[in-house]
């Protein structure tokens, strides 16, 4: 259940700043309005008539944005779509669809907007801001609501099946077992695509509107201002390349081969990465050119700085996920001291569990803080929306590694249910196992990444603010900060919440079958699975409402009622917060605490194993008994009955004897 709070706050604080220049893009179109009909109209005339083409203008940049924001919904729609494929399938290169549809949709936007925007480059990447929220909008309640199913359905098929019932996990006699397998792709899979697109697409956005009111924007140097999709499209390749080295360079022969060849791909695509993007900065960046610096003179620039800023994001990213994946795998003492906590009882389980989530917050917090220093120290606020774009350079090996773990886990539960052996049912597990580290490695990168896009569009939101800075010792921007750092929790509350309720719903469906349909404990009959997978679609489309309405309100009763620093006081606050929880649950939920349970299930397995190996041989040893008493009475009676042969032998020598001497005589 922590797991479904794991992206919340930092989806509510980027999802809330895109949505707050959005809204500002509908207000204050920047567009240069160039009237013809004014043109020799002096006077009220003239005024008028200017008037009257400025609303012209607004309306039409307005109605460019909301294109961009439809645009932005159907891809993010389709990262989600590709990734549900990738689990059906388990086909990893489709995994680079969802990347490349989001860029190519994205160019296309740029280019087709430009047609009408012309030269003026900073309304056309305002307008293209909406592409941004619409890919959020959908990451929102995409994650969100996938979370609520998976997790109900999850918390259902677990607490009745395996703990009241003691029957396996995915065992066909359990009602909810469909529904969580269905709920590991809608959650774990759809979600997170269309979460990884919604980072990508803000940071891009973040990158282009900063872009368009520095040198690259007055130059009208559209090959530097497309250098965020430049970057994207080397990942791409990257990607392609690295994706060879699993397929056709090294061949796994053991399980135990699958984790570190996962990990080795994030180490190969990092580093054909770095070579890449040297190559792009080189080949598309002027040497010195300007960025808008916020309340002060533009910043110099050279093409190197931008380099590192990418790199720093890019590397930063591999830290992020290879401390996760020691956090969270069971080859590593964290996640085994949370096993051998159950041996004392659940609370003791727990309180390992919170204080591994904790304390997994460490490392990748100093490594987002060394990457926003360095890429600000170098290039402001363009910088950081850079960094975040290295960091998801290498998304689509990513989100393959990601799906790893959803496939092996479906993979399990067909053969529980196919009935087949035990032993592939562990090989199952292996796999699982080793797909839940990699998980918990993807989601490191889109939390470290929502953490550097969050950053970025909040320089975005502060200069089309007209902020100079945000003094944190104003009365009002105080307010603002200490209740953003709260909404997090607010917002992971109502998301909690709402999987209880429906985990809930589910847990009494599930022990009503049991209890009500007869044969199902024994096979004879099959349970109700349709019934509970509505009930996890049903409660993950009504509980998502609430929490989407808290991030879609929040900013605008604030901003209206407060004024603009308040608001970045609030957005600033929701940064914070947010990256802390997201870590901290991610590390707590869905994987080391699954991981440890997966060792204790291996564990009793083994010891069930055992059991029934003794069970057997004491049973064949008494049957051995048996039959040995057996043979020995029929040796007795064998003896007797030669006795009885003997002494009837003996009994006819004495009276043939007998005969024959009276015969002589």
């Amino acid at each position: 259940m922590l797991d479904v709070c794991s992206f919340n706050g930092l989806a509510l604080s980027w999802h809330w700043q895109i949505l707050v220049l959005f809204i500002d893009t509908f207000l204050h179109s920047s567009v240069t309005v160039h009237c013809p009909h004014a043109r020799g109209m002096h006077g009220p005339d003239g005024a008028d008539a200017m008037i009257k083409c400025a609303e012209i203008q607004k309306a039409i940049s307005v109605a460019f944005t909301t294109v961009a924001f439809i645009l932005g919904v159907v891809t993010s729609v389709l990262s989600g779509y590709l990734g549900m494929k990738i689990a059906t399938y388990a086909n990893a290169r489709t995994t680079l669809e969802a990347r490349k549809d989001g860029l190519l949709v994205l160019y296309i936007a740029i280019n087709l907007f430009k047609i009408y925007y012309k030269t003026e480059r900073e309304g056309l990447f305002e307008a293209i801001t909406g592409y941004g929220l619409g890919g959020s909008s959908v990451a929102l309640f995409g994650r969100v609501g996938g979370g609520i199913y998976t997790k109900a359905a999850d918390v259902g098929a677990d607490l009745v099946g395996k703990v009241e019932r003691n029957i396996p996990e995915d065992d066909p006699r359990n009602p909810a077992v469909i529904a969580d397998n269905v709920g590991d792709n809608v959650g774990d899979i759809a979600g997170m695509g269309s979460d990884l697109f919604g980072s990508f697409a803000e940071s891009s956005c973040a990158a282009l509107v900063v872009a368009s009111i520095s040198s690259f924007g007055t130059s009208h140097d559209f090959t530097a201002m497309c250098f965020p999709l430049l970057i994207s499209s080397m990942g791409i390749v990257v990607c392609l390349i690295t994706t060879l080295f699993a397929t056709d360079f090294y061949e796994i022969k053991e399980v135990n081969q699958i984790e570190p060849a996962l990990k080795r791909q994030l180490i190969i695509s990092t580093a054909l990465m770095t070579l890449g993007i040297l190559l792009v900065c080189f080949l598309a960046l002027p040497s010195s050119f300007t960025i808008y610096n916020l309340g002060s003179t533009p910043k110099v620039v050279k093409w190197w700085h931008l380099f590192f800023c990418v790199a720093v994001g890019l590397w930063a990213g591999l830290i992020i996920g290879y401390t996760t994946e020691y956090f969270t795998s069971n080859a590593y003492s964290p996640v085994q001291d949370v096993a051998d906590s159950c041996r004392t009882g659940a609370a003791t389980n727990i309180i390992f569990g919170l204080a591994l989530g904790y304390k997994s917050v460490i490392i990748p917090i100093f490594a987002i803080a060394v990457a926003i220093y360095v890429s600000f120290a170098l290039a402001v606020f363009y910088g950081i929306a850079v960094a975040a774009l290295g960091m998801l350079s290498t998304i689509a090996t990513g989100l393959a590694i990601d799906a790893y773990g959803p496939i092996s886990d479906n993979a399990g539960g067909i053969a529980e249910m196919a009935g087949m052996s035990h032993h592939i049912r562990e090989r199952t597990d292996a796999l699982d196992a080793a797909g839940n580290t990699t998980a918990a490695i993807g989601k490191g990168f889109a939390i470290g990444s929502a953490a550097l896009v969050s950053l970025a569009l909040f320089g975005a939101y502060v200069s089309r603010a007209s902020l100079t800075s945000v003094d944190v010792l104003s009365a009002k921007v105080f307010i603002g900060l200490i209740v953003g750092a709260m909404l997090p929790y607010w917002f992971s509350a109502m998301t909690m919440k709402s999987v209880g309720k429906a985990a809930l719903s589910m847990v009494e469906e599930v022990r009503r079958q049991f209890n009500t349909i007869p044969g199902l404990m024994e096979g004879i009959n099959n349970p109700d699975y349709a019934t509970c997978v509505k009930i996890s679609t049903d409660a993950s489309i009504k509980e998502m409402i609430p929490p989407g309405a808290l991030v879609m309100v929040t900013p605008l009763v604030v901003g209206i009622l407060f004024g603009v620093e308040t608001l970045a006081g609030l957005l600033a606050g929701a940064l914070v917060s947010g990256v802390q929880i997201a870590i901290s649950a991610s590390s707590t939920g869905d994987s080391s605490v699954e991981k440890a349970m997966l060792d204790v299930d291996h564990a009793r397995f083994k010891l069930t194993t055992a059991q029934e190996v003794a069970r057997a041989v004491a049973v064949a040893m008494a049957e051995a008994e048996a039959a040995a008493a057996a043979a020995e009475k029929v040796a007795k009676k064998a003896q007797a009955s030669a006795e009885v042969a003997v002494g009837y032998n003996v009994g006819c020598r004495h009276c043939y004897g007998f005969i024959d001497r009276e015969v002589h005589s």
